[in-house]
C-alpha cells in the first residue's frame, strides 16, 4: 500500500511516538510511506531527528501550524490536497486536531480511497471554555464527514465523540497506542545514573513524564508535592520533560524550600523514558485531558503504581485498588492520601505495580498497534472496492 501519515508536529509526545512506530511498522511490511508535518520548533524537542527512520519520505507543510489562522488553514488545505492527487496515496491517516481536520478534508476531496484519523485525545474537554468546546466538536463533526474510519487509543474517546454527535458508531475503533512495551517490562533501576541526578539512595520517588506545559497536570501536582514533601523527608519527585513551565515550577519550590527534593532532567528521549521511570516508586499523572496517557502504560510496564484522575482514557488502566490510585478530578486532598499511602504502605504499592505490569504487558506493544492498523486499512480497502 501507498500510506500516507499527516500530523501538526513532530515533537516528542504521545501522538507523535504512535505515528512514528505506526510508520516504523509499516515500512517494515515493505509498504511506502510518506509523513507530512509542520514545522517543529519549541522547547518539546524533535522527535525526527531523535529517531529517523531509514525509508520514510517527509515533507513539510509550512503552512500547518497549530496556532488557528484561517489563511494558513487555507494554504495548508491546498498543498495537501494538491500532493494528495500527485501521489495517488491508498491511504491517507490524520493525527492530532489540526491536521485532522485539514488532512480529512484535502484527502477526501483529492479523491484518496481510504481516508483515515486517529483520535490521541479529544480537543474538547470540561476544563475549557464553552465557546472553544463547541468550535472543536464543530469541526470534528465536520471531519467525520470526510473520513471512513476513526481509531481511537480508549474506549472513553469513542464514547465522547458519540456523545456529542461526532460521526457513527461503526466508523470507530479502539486501538490502543503502541509503544515499545518490552524495554519497560525489563527496565531495572541504574543506581549511576541515580547518582548523576542527585537522587538519595533511600528517597521514595514520585515521577511525572510529561511536557511542562499547562493543563499538564503540573498545577495540581507542584502543590500538592511540596505538602508531601514538608511532611516526609525522604519524598522526592523526577519530572521528566520540558516546557514554558520550567523556569516557575522552580521557582516555586525554591520559595517552598524544598527544591533539594526536586529533579529536572529535562527533555528525555523516548528511548531513554524507562531509565528514568526505573528510579522512580509511583507515577503521578493529573492531567486534566488525555486520550490514554503513554507514561501511565509505561510505569505500571516498569511495575510502578499510578495515581491519576478519574477522567478520559485513564481507568483503561489504572483501576483504584488494583494497579494504582484513581482520583476524581482536583481533590487534591485525595492525591496527597494516595501519594501518603506510597510511602507508607510500599508493600501495597509495589502489589499495585506488579498488578499492572500484567495487565499492560499484552496490550500495549507496537507491533502488535502496526499490525492491526495494516489490517484495518486492507480490510477497509477490501470492502470499499466490493461496493
Amino acid at each position: 500500500m501507498k500510506i500516507c501519515h499527516v500530523i501538526t508536529r513532530m515533537i516528542i509526545g504521545g501522538a507523535q511516538e504512535n505515528t512514528l512506530l505506526s510508520i516504523k511498522g509499516a515500512l517494515e511490511e515493505g509498504h511506502d510511506v510518506t509523513l507530512i508535518t509542520g514545522p517543529t520548533d519549541g522547547p518539546e524537542g524533535k522527535l525526527l531527528r531523535d529517531q529517523p527512520l531509514p525509508g520514510l519520505k517527509v515533507i513539510e507543510c509550512p503552512w500547518l501550524v497549530r496556532e488557528i489562522s484561517p489563511l494558513n488553514e487555507l494554504k495548508a488545505y491546498s498543498f495537501l490536497k494538491k500532493i494528495c492527487r500527485q501521489e495517488k496515496y491508498d491511504v491517507v491517516h490524520t493525527h492530532t486536531s489540526k491536521a485532522g481536520i485539514i488532512g480529512r478534508i484535502a484527502g477526501r476531496h483529492a479523491g484518496i480511497p481510504l481516508v483515515v484519523h486517529t483520535i490521541h485525545g479529544l480537543a474538547f474537554h470540561p476544563y475549557q471554555s464553552k465557546w472553544k468546546n463547541r468550535l472543536y466538536i464543530f469541526l470534528e463533526k465536520l471531519a467525520a464527514k470526510y473520513c471512513d474510519e476513526i481509531y481511537c487509543v480508549a474506549q472513553a474517546m469513542i464514547d465522547q465523540s458519540l456523545a456529542v454527535g461526532i460521526g457513527k458508531k461503526e466508523m470507530f475503533k479502539v486501538v490502543y497506542s503502541g509503544m515499545d512495551i518490552e524495554t519497560f517490562l525489563n527496565a531495572k533501576p541504574d543506581p549511576v545514573l541515580k547518582k548523576s541526578l542527585g537522587i538519595p539512595d533511600d528517597a521514595v520517588v514520585f515521577a511525572a513524564v510529561a511536557r511542562l506545559f499547562p493543563e499538564k497536570g503540573y498545577e495540581d501536582f507542584i502543590p500538592v508535592a511540596i505538602r508531601i514533601a514538608k511532611k516526609f523527608p525522604q519524598a522526592c519527585f523526577l519530572l521528566i520533560g520540558n516546557g514554558i513551565l520550567m523556569d516557575s515550577i522552580k521557582n516555586e519550590v525554591e520559595k517552598a524550600g524544598v527544591s533539594d527534593r526536586f529533579f529536572f532532567p529535562g527533555l528525555v528521549s523516548p528511548g531513554d523514558v524507562h531509565k528514568y521511570l526505573a528510579l522512580s516508586d509511583a507515577l503521578v499523572h493529573l492531567s486534566l485531558h488525555e486520550g490514554l496517557p503513554r507514561a501511565a502504560v509505561q510505569s505500571l510496564g516498569c511495575g510502578h503504581p499510578v495515581i491519576g484522575y478519574n477522567l478520559d482514557g485513564t481507568p483503561e488502566v489504572v483501576r483504584n485498588g488494583e494497579t494504582g490510585w484513581l482520583i476524581e478530578p482536583r481533590e487534591l486532598d485525595s492525591v496527597e492520601k494516595a501519594m501518603t499511602e506510597v510511602i507508607e504502605n510500599p508493600e501495597i504499592a509495589k502489589q499495585y505495580g506488579q498488578n499492572g505490569k500484567s495487565l499492560v504487558g499484552s496490550l500495549f506493544g507496537w507491533r502488535r498497534m502496526s499490525d492491526i492498523l495494516l489490517e484495518l486499512y486492507e480490510a477497509a480497502l477490501v470492502q470499499k472496492q466490493a461496493r
